[in-house]
């Protein structure tokens, strides 16, 4: 990548806190689509429905089939019966697990928690890298079946309403637990979409990030280089390394749904863009000045103000092109961040079906 001097404040813009989407739509495929193309900055308006027009045959469409796990555990010390909040982060063994706990000053090692009227129990056992908590909990038979009966969605801090239909945080396709986050730029699929697709011609594959709490953690730095990404686990299968080297081979476009496929895919490509099958954890930071070795399109909701998603998104744009894509949508009252609208970033080239 080349060398860049960029500024955390470069990526600032002005979203009035109405915009903020506090509850999914009733119909997934109904929200709105802003069309940005990549090289000329022209905006189009339409549904999310539509996208299926701006997909050719010869395509390849890249998701992320990570699940959201019921991650956020509401307890208490044990002893004192003071309130305590546990979110699942990342597993470590098998009872073992990364989280964020709050109020953490309270919970040193040797602290232990009490869930579901002693259902699940727990013991800090450390403290680790920013802050977290290194748990080990108690339970009777299996842990995920115990999860499901205490554990409530973790949805973003902006997020203030309660949901209301947990499945409306997760994509149709969703098949690995494993993420603190949903994939959302994919909450927008319905099946019936993802079928008129793959009957146009267009291939769909499926890779596996499971998202992390990061995701909403902000720059703090202002040199945008300085900053760390957060590690995440991530699979691209066989299958769908072996799909999308073909589509790029018969020059057709690989378009990610999400930031987080994006990441997975140039995460498992070699120089020459050629996608490789495996498992392997990726800390890759994608901002202007990258060169995407894979990627061509991208689908992916609106993202909050100087965050790393609208960095990587200017990556792909221009940071200009998508400030002031991010401009009109306010102007136009876009539905912003997880349960938000969405935008397509295309290319201006199309091939003859």
């Amino acid at each position: 990548m080349e060398a860049v001097s960029l500024k955390k404040s470069d990526f600032y813009f002005e979203l009035p806190q109405e915009l903020i989407a506090q509850d999914p739509l009733e119909d997934r495929s109904s929200s709105r689509l802003l069309v940005l193309d990549r090289k000329t900055g022209a905006v189009e308006h339409r549904v999310f429905r539509d996208i299926i027009d701006y997909l050719m045959p010869g395509d390849c469409l890249v998701l992320n089939n990570t699940k959201v796990i019921p991650a956020r555990l509401l307890g208490e010390r044990e002893g004192t019966g003071a309130h305590v909040e546990v979110l699942l982060l990342k597993r470590k063994d098998k009872d073992i697990w990364e989280t964020l706990v709050k109020p953490g000053k309270k919970c040193r090692p040797g602290t232990r928690l009490v869930f579901g009227d002693g259902l699940l129990r727990a013991e800090v056992l450390d403290t680790v890298e920013e802050g977290n908590r290194l748990i080990r909990f108690f339970y009777e038979g299996i842990f995920e079946e115990v999860l499901d009966k205490l554990g409530e969605m973790p949805l973003p801090p902006y997020i203030t309403h309660k949901l209301q239909d947990p499945n409306r945080y997760q994509t149709v396709y969703a098949r690995y637990d494993g993420s603190a986050a949903a994939p959302t730029a994919g909450l927008h699929f319905t099946r019936e979409l993802l079928t008129q697709i793959e009957k146009k011609g267009v291939s769909i594959v499926y890779v596996t990030l499971h998202v992390g709490l990061g995701t909403f953690r902000p720059v703090k730095e202002e040199n945008v280089l300085d900053h760390h990404m957060h590690s995440e686990a991530y699979q691209v299968t066989e299958e769908a390394a072996r799909t999308i080297n073909a589509t790029k081979a018969a020059g057709g476009r690989v378009v990610c749904v999400g930031t987080t496929s994006c990441r997975t895919i140039e995460s498992a490509a070699d120089e020459k863009g050629i996608v490789h099958a495996g498992c392997d954890h990726t800390e890759i930071f994608i901002y202007p000045g990258y060169r995407f070795k894979v990627m061509d399109e991208l689908i992916t909701n609106f993202h909050l103000p100087e965050s790393t998603l609208v960095m990587l998104v200017s990556a792909l744009a221009g940071r200009e092109n998508v400030l002031n894509a991010y401009r009109i949508a306010v102007e136009n009252r876009y539905r912003f961040f997880s349960f938000g609208d969405a935008m397509f970033i295309k290319t201006d080239c199309i091939r003859e079906e």
